[in-house]
């Protein structure tokens, strides 16, 4: 059975974003889209039935609107939509489970339950074990495209960058992976991006890089960063893929490479952390500051 696009909608200007997004994406991947509202159910009869019933009746309004916009922009796509009952972090966590990724607006009010949907967006990243996309307000099939010569938007010229961002002492194969098939499927370059500091000269050991120069310390991380990738060349030839090694913090070098990218593609690990489910610093930030999609990849 094939894993489904799921997207959360809740009726603010972020989650339609998500949903013609995720609808082009599961065009691109050949998937169903499946749209789903979660409300909050009132467990006492009586007094919040009344509650319930126009509760489900905004819902549809808010999965009809949804679907209005999804046809308009990917008519052929396979759409399903369904309401669940729960919080809203629970419910789409639930739903993720079975899909092939989750999209959601990365910020927004919701119409229906007064909830910050970045709230939402946030929990769900971290604790989610599949792959989240998260879409702004206003981003459409334009931002994924470079402009024409004459500097207008087209959707008829090549896609802009795929950027990974990536941690060579990681074991990232399923961020890599996630990014190299989003290249491939756009026909789009892939900007593989590593940050890297100086070492303190207290913490070297005997031929560590950070004995060698700055020039020869750039060279050793770009051929670290060469050789994780290689093997994932070999698997998407057709893909185009540019190494880029930066000194520096690794949220400033990604919102970089990320203007004028397609979408940017981040790991959250989800084992080994000391507290319980959170988000790490970087992808924090990018979330907050890269204007296109940003995908975050779960792996071990």
């Amino acid at each position: 059975m094939l894993r489904p696009v799921v997207v959360g909608v809740d009726g603010s200007a972020e989650s339609l974003a998500a949903a013609e997004w995720a609808a082009r994406e599961a065009a691109r991947r050949d998937l169903p889209l499946r749209m789903v509202h979660a409300w909050n159910w009132h467990p006492r009869q009586g007094e919040n039935e009344l509650a319930n019933a126009a509760q489900r009746h905004l819902a549809r309004r808010v999965l009809g609107q949804a679907e209005k916009r999804v046809r308009a922009a990917c008519p052929d796509v396979r759409l399903h939509d369904e309401q669940v009952e729960g919080p809203a972090t629970a419910a789409m966590l639930a739903a993720g489970e079975g899909a092939d990724l989750l999209v959601l607006g990365s910020r927004g009010l919701s119409t229906l339950t007064g909830l910050l949907v970045g709230s939402v967006a946030l929990g769900v990243v971290a604790r989610a074990t599949r792959p989240v996309v998260l879409v702004r307000a206003g981003e459409g099939s334009t931002d994924e495209h470079l402009p024409a010569l004459d500097g207008t938007v087209s959707t008829r010229t090549a896609h802009r960058d795929v950027v990974l961002g990536v941690d060579v002492g990681d074991d990232c194969d399923d961020v890599i992976g996630f990014a190299l098939r989003a290249a491939h499927l756009r026909h789009a370059r892939l900007r593989a991006v590593h940050a890297w500091h100086a070492p303190s000269a207290l913490g070297l050991g005997p031929g560590e890089v950070g004995l060698v120069g700055d020039r020869q310390r750039a060279d050793e991380w770009l051929g670290f960063l060469s050789a994780l990738l290689q093997p994932w060349r070999d698997k998407y030839p057709d893909v185009e893929v540019l190494e880029q090694g930066v000194e520096g913090r690794a949220t400033d070098a990604l919102v970089g490479a990320a203007s004028g990218a397609s979408l940017v593609v981040v790991g959250h690990r989800l084992t080994g952390r000391m507290v319980g489910p959170r988000i790490g610093p970087v992808t924090h930030e990018l979330i907050h500051h890269v204007g296109c999609p940003v995908a975050v990849v779960p792996h071990a």
